[in-house]
C-alpha cells in the first residue's frame, strides 16, 4: 500500500473497538481472554497513530450500558483497565502521549479515579498525541449534560446567546476537535452512542475485521480509504 500524503490524514480519529468477545468465541476461549488481547490492538494502534503525526485519538473502551454485562466480566475489566494505566504510562511518556477521559469518572472506584488522575496528571505535558478513551461513555448523556450546564450559565448570566459554541464549551473535552474519521471494527453498522454531537459531518468506516485483529495494516488501509474521501461539509462543489 502506497503511503498516505501527511496533508491526506485526518487530524482526530475516532474508534469503537468492537469484537472482543466475538474473536475469542471463535479462537474458543473465555471472552476475558478477547479483552486482553484488545489491549495490544490498543497499543499498535496508539504508537501508529502516533509514527503519522495524527494529534487526535479517541477509543471506545467501555459504555455507559457496558455495566449492565454478567458482573465477573465488569470485574475483570475494571482490573484490565487499570493494568493497562500501569503498564502503557511509560511508553506514554516515551512517545509524548497526553492520556485523556471522558465519560462518567465517579462511576468507577476510588482507586480507579486515582489511577486516570494519577496518569493525566503524569503526562499532562506531552504534546504529540492526545489520547482518549472513553469510559463510561454515553453521547446522549453527554449532551443532556451540557444543556443542563448551559441552562445553568443562561440562569446566572454568564451566557447570553445559545449557539453551538456555548453548548460545546460543556462537552467531556471541549478543546479537542470533532473526529475527522470514525473507525468501526467487526462490520456492526451503528454508532452506540458514541460522540453522537461530535460526528456530525465524521467519515465513517466500518470493517469486519474484529478488534483483536485490527492491528497497523488494517488500520493504514482505513487511513487510506479516508484519503479518497471528498469532504464537503454539506457544500457542493463547481462542475
Amino acid at each position: 500500500m502506497r503511503k498516505t500524503a501527511p496533508d491526506r490524514l485526518p487530524t482526530h480519529v475516532a474508534i469503537i473497538m468492537d469484537g472482543n468477545g466475538r474473536w475469542a468465541k471463535q479462537q474458543k476461549l473465555r471472552r476475558v481472554e478477547g479483552h486482553k488481547v484488545g489491549i495490544d490492538s490498543v497499543r499498535e494502534i496508539t504508537e501508529t497513530t502516533c509514527d503519522l503525526g495524527i494529534p487526535y485519538l479517541t477509543l471506545y473502551a467501555f459504555s455507559k450500558e457496558n455495566w449492565s454485562r454478567p458482573k465477573e466480566e465488569v470485574r475483570m475489566l475494571m482490573f484490565l483497565l487499570g493494568l493497562y494505566l500501569e503498564q502503557e504510562l511509560p511508553m506514554m511518556m516515551d512517545r509524548g502521549i497526553r492520556f485523556n477521559i471522558i465519560g462518567e469518572r465517579g462511576d468507577f472506584s476510588k482507586s480507579l479515579q486515582a489511577q486516570f488522575d494519577d496518569v493525566m496528571r503524569k503526562t499532562a505535558r506531552n504534546r504529540n498525541l492526545v489520547l482518549t478513551i472513553a469510559l463510561s461513555y454515553s453521547g446522549r448523556k453527554e449532551i443532556i449534560r451540557s444543556v443542563r450546564l448551559l441552562c445553568e450559565d443562561v440562569i446566572n448570566g454568564r451566557v447570553r446567546r445559545i449557539d453551538e459554541r456555548a453548548f460545546r464549551r460543556h462537552l467531556y473535552s471541549p478543546a479537542i476537535p470533532d473526529p475527522d474519521f470514525l473507525i468501526r471494527t467487526s462490520g456492526e453498522m451503528r454508532l452506540s452512542n458514541f460522540l453522537l454531537w461530535q460526528v456530525a459531518y465524521t467519515e465513517i468506516y466500518v470493517t469486519d475485521i474484529l478488534w483483536p485483529d485490527f492491528r497497523k495494516q488494517a488500520f493504514l488501509d482505513a487511513l487510506a480509504e479516508f484519503a479518497k474521501r471528498d469532504r464537503r461539509f454539506g457544500n457542493v462543489k463547481d462542475f
